[in-house]
């Protein structure tokens, strides 16, 4: 960590679990399991050293990277672990498709394990993981990237595998929705999890288009939140504050619809205010997209909505809901990246079928250079 400017410069095995739990609150309850993402690291960390960590603005304008990240539903994760070495094969597959290799891997999205997989996956391949993702946040599906909202660089070519020897490259998509679809009906085939690399990019573009230090942002929460429960604080309006955004309801769980289907875990929660007198609705797609109050919308994507413990601050992903669990939910500003007209296109309301309109919170640091400890 640089001590100036609290951004990483390599993950150690002591920043595993604040970017886990950093993670974990950005993911908005996607982006797969970050304790099980986090023991994956740490073993490769022992086996390996410290993943080096670049800063986006270090990448040369001609350096040649791509994204990498698990595809498949969170519920998955939990029930069917991985190989280990998913991520590497498919940066392998990806290069040999391609004829060169990547100078830096990129972040597909901040949130959960999907946060550590581009760690792995560039200490295995013996390349540096840029500070940079393409969400501030997880989405469920690859074209919500905004490495592609307003650049050249295409999902496709893209590279699968599984845990097996299953393995498969898409060379080309008429369009990045039609490269999500593939990919989702190959993932359902392998079992509703795999390692996905793909969106290549130039530095020039990785620096035009990311969404910069969110994995520093990511560490710097989690140190936050470890402070807080070290000292006996209120947590859940530390995440908030940290986040730029708002404590918006505390209760507990009281209903849980889930389902997999199509390579997605769906479903809603209810949840009741602990005096009973208020009541809180949340829809997911593997993330928490939208959120009512009462009956009244409070909050949609892509603005982030995030689940954590009432008490400790941890964040409750939607693999993990259960009845009776008391929460907190806090709502933080989406980076700017998301909040264009042609983003919100595909990451908005409307997007995921909401008759919703998309009033933008105030403010945001997601993106920015972080000033956390």
């Amino acid at each position: 960590m640089d001590g100036e400017r609290g951004t990483l410069r390599e993950v150690t095995l002591e920043d595993i679990r604040p970017i886990g739990i950093g993670a974990g609150i950005l993911g908005t309850g996607g982006g797969g399991n970050p304790y099980l993402g986090g023991l994956h690291l740490a073993s490769v960390i022992r086996e390996k050293g410290p993943q080096a960590i670049i800063d986006p603005f270090d990448l040369a304008d001609e350096a040649l990277c791509c994204v990498i990240g698990s595809i498949g539903a969170p519920t998955v994760s939990i029930e069917k672990l991985p190989e280990g070495t998913e991520m590497m094969r498919a940066i392998r597959l990806l290069e040999a498709h391609i004829g060169r290799r990547f100078d830096a891997i990129a972040i597909a999205e901040i949130g959960g394990a999907n946060s550590m997989q581009p760690l792995i996956g560039g200490l295995q391949a013996g390349i540096p993981t840029v500070d940079s993702d393409s969400m501030g946040r997880a989405f469920p599906e690859i074209q919500m990237s905004s490495f592609l909202f307003d650049t050249s660089a295409t999902a496709a070519p893209l590279a699968m595998v599984d845990a097996a020897d299953n393995a498969a490259v898409v060379p080309a998509a008429v369009s990045d929705v039609w490269a999500e679809k593939i990919a989702r009906n190959i993932a359902v085939s392998m079992g509703a999890r795999a390692g996905l690399a793909g969106t290549i990019m130039t530095g020039a573009q990785v620096k035009s288009a990311g969404v910069h230090y969110t994995l520093s942002l990511a560490r710097g929460l989690g140190a936050r939140v470890i402070e807080a429960q070290a000292q006996k604080s209120d947590v859940p309006p530390v995440v908030a504050a940290a986040l730029d955004g708002q404590v918006i309801f505390r209760g507990k769980i009281a209903d849980v619809e889930r389902r997999t289907t199509k390579g997605f875990a769906r479903g809603g929660i209810r949840l009741d205010s602990f005096n009973n007198c208020d009541r809180l609705e949340i829809e997911f797609q593997n993330e928490f997209l939208i959120g009512r109050l009462n009956g009244e919308t409070v909050a949609t994507t892509p603005d982030l909505i995030c689940i954590v413990t009432e008490e400790e601050g941890e964040p409750v992903t939607t693999e993990a809901l259960r009845y009776g669990t008391r929460v907190a939910v806090v709502t933080a500003p989406a980076p700017p990246q998301l909040k264009s007209e042609a983003a919100l296109q595909v990451v908005g309301p409307v997007a995921f079928g909401y008759n919703a309109p998309f009033r933008p919170l105030p403010g945001g640091v997601i993106g920015l250079r972080p000033v956390l400890g």
